[in-house]
């Protein structure tokens, strides 16, 4: 069906689901503890030394709740945290093996669960949603780039006469 765009209703529906489910997601990132936890790991396994402010930034959080979540895990003994010898003021994340084992073990009880959630749906439909949502990011990242304004200084690009008045003298 391409050239066949989809409704405004179509559209709303699509973003009130999503953001429905993302709020959910939110939620639980916020309100479970190994949803909060997985989240973290995930975060520090994805960059190995990062530092707590990186962390704050990608998980979207304020730095002093990253500052409690790095001390409970190294308490518990699934991070490692190393002075940055680059910014005496600032720390390196790391996880120790038993922080690997924890993120698996985390991982696994996720999908636990998300498969709890479409236990009576089609593999076909699994699959679709999978397909769609990779889609969907494909999607907002091309429509990003198209909005991005070309690199440069503005001033320092050719002027673009407004139409009709490029050739008339």
């Amino acid at each position: 069906m391409a050239g066949v765009k989809a409704s405004r209703d179509d559209v709303r529906a699509m973003v009130t689901a999503l953001f429905v489910t993302n709020a959910a997601l939110d939620r639980a990132r916020r309100q479970k503890k190994g949803a909060s936890t997985l989240s973290l790991l995930q975060v520090v396994a994805a960059s190995p030394g990062i530092r707590p402010s990186e962390i704050a930034s990608a998980q979207d959080v304020h730095p002093s709740q990253v500052t409690r979540q790095v001390r409970e895990l190294e308490s518990l003994g699934l991070a490692q945290v190393t002075a940055d010898t680059a910014d005496r003021r600032s720390c390196r994340v790391t996880l120790t093996s038993a922080g690997s084992d924890e993120l698996q073990a985390l991982t696994e009880e996720g999908l636990d669960r998300f498969a709890l959630f479409v236990a009576d749906w089609e593999p076909e439909e699994v699959r679709m949603l999978t397909s769609l949502l990779q889609k969907l990011e494909e999607s907002k990242a091309a429509a990003a780039a198209r909005q991005r304004p070309p690199p440069g200084r503005h001033w320092a690009r050719p002027a673009i006469p407004p139409p009709g008045l490029s050739d008339q003298a």
